[in-house]
């Protein structure tokens, strides 16, 4: 009985003790972002060339009153930009007209926009990269992942680094055949040419393969092959714009300097989340090239792709 009336008194007592404390959770007052501007900046324009060098490239920055966050809507692309900084390249040739928009998020995911239309010229091309990459005008090739080959699959750091280490594959290089991704290894990739400079793409077989940091970042398994349920945009006739690149590599690691735009959010089932694909180098059958991780900017992936189908 003792006892029984001992665990009693204690209960009472817990009980009275997280009684008497308060929630005391706030999130602040949610206020929408206001006052945005957006300042634009067009590489090389000047009095001569108001539209710019014809890059096509233009730096933006974002700015508003009780923003804690930015992102841009270009071209139909969403791109995060915390700090509200972004740089795009707009492809189509020639003297167009584009509408840039800047979301500015505040305090509980409220946001606000505002758009602006900016006059670019492009008159960047590389028909010769179009060439390799179809074979040709009227014609079409199909390539596949140079799985027999040491490097398909390559992860260094994007960022400049004091040795060169961001211009390649510092951090990871698989092995031929790498035996965790086998189930990729199959995937089949048409590059087609209709007309002079019009070049389409489209994966014709296989699946996305998502590894761990990016799958992790849109909840699914990572190190492994998904399905259209995961990657929406794995098939599909997607067109291919070809644009300056401007990444410090590419200065840095003497690449072509060309980078493929493919729309549509197309890739090339290393799919973590980018459809922009630096050229380091391309000849009639062979196609190495670079992109960053849209999960960790940081990240730079390495893939090779070849005309011969592999044999294992």
């Amino acid at each position: 009985m003792k006892n029984i009336k001992f665990l009693i008194i204690m209960f009472c007592l817990v009980g009275a003790l997280f009684g008497c404390q308060e929630d005391d959770y706030q999130v602040g007052e949610i206020i929408a972002p206001s006052n945005i501007q957006i300042t634009s900046q067009i590489i090389g324009a000047d009095a001569s060339n108001p539209n710019g060098d014809g890059s096509g490239m233009v730096d933006f920055i974002a700015t508003a009153d009780n923003a804690i966050s930015y992102q841009y809507l270009i071209n139909g692309e969403r791109m995060a930009a915390p700090e509200g900084k972004q740089s795009f390249v707009f492809a189509e040739l020639g003297l167009n007209t584009y509408t840039v928009t800047a979301i500015a998020f505040g305090i509980g995911g409220i946001s606000s926009t505002k758009s602006i239309n900016i006059d670019v010229v492009s008159n960047f091309e590389d028909q010769e990269a179009k060439d390799l990459l179809s074979g040709g005008v009227g014609l079409n090739k199909t390539w596949y992942w140079a799985a027999d080959k040491i490097g398909n699959i390559g992860l260094g750091p994007n960022e400049t680094q004091p040795g060169g280490e961001h211009t390649y594959s510092q951090w990871f290089t698989s092995t031929a055949w790498h035996a965790d991704k086998l189930c990729m290894y199959d995937a089949e990739f048409v590059f087609t040419q209709p007309t002079e400079g019009d070049l389409l793409y489209e994966q014709t077989v296989g699946s996305a393969y998502t590894p761990g940091d990016f799958a992790a970042s849109i909840g699914v398994d990572g190190d492994t092959c998904h399905g259209e349920d995961v990657a929406p945009s794995l098939f599909g006739v997607k067109s291919v714009t070809m644009i300056p690149s401007s990444s410090n590599a590419t200065v840095a690691g003497g690449y072509r300097g060309t980078t493929m735009s493919i729309s549509d959010n197309g890739f090339m089932s290393w799919y973590v989340g980018v459809s922009k694909l630096e050229i380091i180098k391309v000849t009639a059958t062979t196609l190495f090239v670079r992109m960053t991780d849209s999960a960790i900017p940081g990240n730079a992936w390495y893939c090779k792709y070849q005309t011969e189908k592999p044999v294992q």
